[in-house]
């Protein structure tokens, strides 16, 4: 099928209240061109430089979202234009975001990672360290970073069980957040879970919004 057809048949599955970020990447300009032709505006890259590369020949109105681990040093490049940045793990990566979103007199958006997953190569915080992080004075006094939600991976497994267990602790880690710290703040409501393999679990769950590269461009 094509990239224009796979869109269309997961949109077909989930439900418009759920935000689909196309993964795209390693892929070439041609295949996120279908994808916007197709009507997808919303694109998730993991690596700062090919995500500035492909923003500067995009069309302005793609919200461009950054899923990948994000070192402090790579966050000035893409503060004027990011939308989303899924992968926020550490106050000193909050913090820097902060600074760069304040030169670009802009509010970054972000969700907080957290380690769901078996794996131990997963990057993420836990529920304390995350409780630590949002009660703490430095993170109050940032006005240029924005909150919305949390952000999970799943083990890569075939233990379907496993793959909702995990889900569910994301989900359940997302209200205790928003009960203790964001009860009255409504852009706090992103749950990013799920990808190509997982995402209809992640939907079960509790997820709004879904990553996925593969079943759109074809595996890499």
């Amino acid at each position: 099928m094509s990239i224009s057809d796979n869109l269309t048949d997961i949109r077909q599955h989930i439900h418009e209240s759920v935000c689909l970020v196309a993964v795209s990447k390693t892929k070439p300009i041609s295949a996120l061109q279908q994808a916007y032709q197709a009507g997808q505006r919303v694109f998730g890259e993991n690596k700062v430089q090919e995500l500035c590369t492909k923003q500067a020949e995009m069309a302005n109105d793609i919200r461009w979202h950054f899923i990948g681990h994000l070192q402090t040093n790579k966050v000035k490049y893409i503060a004027p234009f990011i939308s989303l940045i899924h992968s926020v793990d550490s106050l000193k990566l909050m913090q820097e975001i902060n600074k760069e979103a304040l030169k670009n007199n802009r509010i970054i958006h972000c969700l907080l990672e957290f380690h769901i997953a078996s794996e131990e190569s997963k990057f993420g915080l836990n529920l304390a360290s995350a409780n630590t992080i949002l009660s703490s004075a430095e993170f109050h006094k940032m006005e240029n970073i924005r909150i919305d939600g949390v952000m999970g991976m799943a083990t890569y497994t075939e233990d379907i069980q496993q793959v909702h267990r995990e889900f569910h602790n994301l989900k359940n880690i997302f209200d205790q957040l928003k009960s203790a710290h964001f009860p009255k703040q409504e852009h706090f409501k992103i749950i990013s879970m799920g990808m190509s393999d997982d995402y209809p679990i992640a939907i079960e769950e509790g997820s709004t919004m879904i990553r996925v590269g593969s079943s759109i461009f074809g595996e890499r």
